[in-house]
């Protein structure tokens, strides 16, 4: 009886040890209607292409805790590309933003600081305080920000998405999904500073005085995980532990979010499985560099006649290790009539890849310059140009 007790216990250890993270590796397909393992919903997908690798009860609605704050910088690298604020612009912090409670970098009431010490102490130590000072100095107030917030959210198509505040403290009628979370990180990740300060595992802000303050990043994977730079933890007592993290591994980037793990420990080892399983399974091959011009394409009434049509984003495939790539085939398409005035970086089409006759590939092209509509001046010399070339 001892020594089949003792071969028992030797099988289950051996199977605990060779089985994989349930959350990680279980339901690959992804449709569970019920929480599986010990999260609550997870979602894994490649940034360049925004395919799905993994899903499990990726559109049930959570509290999001401080992963709020994917969307809260997600207005502010805009607010910079857009140069509504640049990073040396000093922030002033109200009464109301010092008095968040929470995860903070103890700003004072009538402090000042650059916009990039306030990213820093958003993205290294997801300080509340930092964050409602960026909204009010964007948009003149929190409300306001919020608003914009979930304005975004409806313009990425986030359907399961509501802000009530850019910090993520608990409140009613906050949540979102990890699907959701997915596309506002993808989106995020198109303003590649971001990972400047995601990266970072430890900063300092006002250094050089008696209050110099010590940022220690929230995030332990950047430290521990090979290939992780980004991008924001959660935790409140409703939420759980929560994450959203992204690594790049041999010119890959993979985004993986978990909601509801019980213990940061968890957190952690269920999201590095995750991101485990996408790498060993799936390589991307670049076909086109991001701003690749590939047509020239006519304006109607447009002060050029032609303009730069170019990819958004890089052309990727993405394919299962030891996939063939013979028979692609690719090709670019076009709207029919583009009708001046246009504006740069609106989407006129698509680089489209296909194998066997189906779509397994397909990026955005965009207008690469402002068009304004032509000068009449400028559309009798192209008439007259046209009359006497014929």
């Amino acid at each position: 009886m001892k020594a089949f007790s003792m071969w028992m216990a030797c099988a289950t250890l051996l199977f605990a040890t060779f089985v994989p993270s349930a959350s990680a590796f279980a339901k690959t397909k992804g449709n569970a209607d019920t929480e599986t393992g010990k999260l609550k919903s997870a979602i894994v997908i490649e940034q360049d292409t925004g395919k799905i690798l993994f899903k499990q009860n990726e559109n049930k609605e959570l509290p999001p805790a401080s992963m709020t704050k994917v969307m809260t910088l997600l207005l502010i690298f805009k607010a910079l590309e857009n140069h509504q604020i640049s990073l040396k612009d000093k922030v002033n912090v109200s009464e109301h933003a010092a008095s968040m409670g929470g995860s903070q970098v103890f700003l004072e009431p009538g402090e000042s600081m650059t916009v990039d010490e306030m990213l820093r102490a958003i993205c290294i130590a997801s300080a509340n305080d930092a964050s409602v000072a960026m909204a009010e100095h964007i948009s003149g107030s929190e409300k306001a920000f919020v608003a914009q917030m979930n304005k975004e959210a409806k313009k990425l198509g986030m359907t399961h998405t509501h802000f009530v505040n850019p910090t993520g403290l608990p409140t009613d009628n906050h949540y979102t999904t990890a699907h959701d979370m997915a596309v506002m990180a993808r989106a995020l990740l198109m303003y590649p500073q971001v990972l400047h300060y995601t990266s970072k595992y430890e900063d300092y802000l006002r250094e050089n005085t008696d209050k110099k303050f010590w940022l220690v990043n929230t995030n332990k994977l950047i430290k521990t995980y090979p290939g992780a730079d980004g991008l924001k933890t959660g935790f409140t007592n409703q939420a759980k532990y929560c994450l959203t993290a992204t690594a790049k591994r041999n010119g890959m980037r993979v985004v993986a979010v978990v909601m509801g793990a019980p213990s940061p420990k968890e957190r952690n080892k269920e999201i590095a499985g995750l991101m485990d399983h996408a790498f060993a399974a799936y390589v991307t091959k670049p076909l086109l560099d991001q701003n690749k011009t590939v047509a020239m394409a006519k304006v109607n009434k447009g002060d050029h006649a032609q303009v730069p049509i170019v990819t958004q984003h890089p052309a990727v495939l993405l394919l299962k290790k030891g996939e063939s790539t013979k028979g692609l085939k690719k090709s670019v398409k076009i709207d029919k009539s583009l009708q001046a005035p246009l504006k740069s970086g609106t989407v006129v089409g698509h680089f489209i890849v296909k194998k066997k006759g189906k779509v397994i590939a397909q990026t955005p092209l965009m207008v690469k310059d402002n068009v304004k509509r032509a000068s009449w001046w400028q559309l009798f010399k192209r008439s007259a140009g046209t009359i006497m070339t014929h």
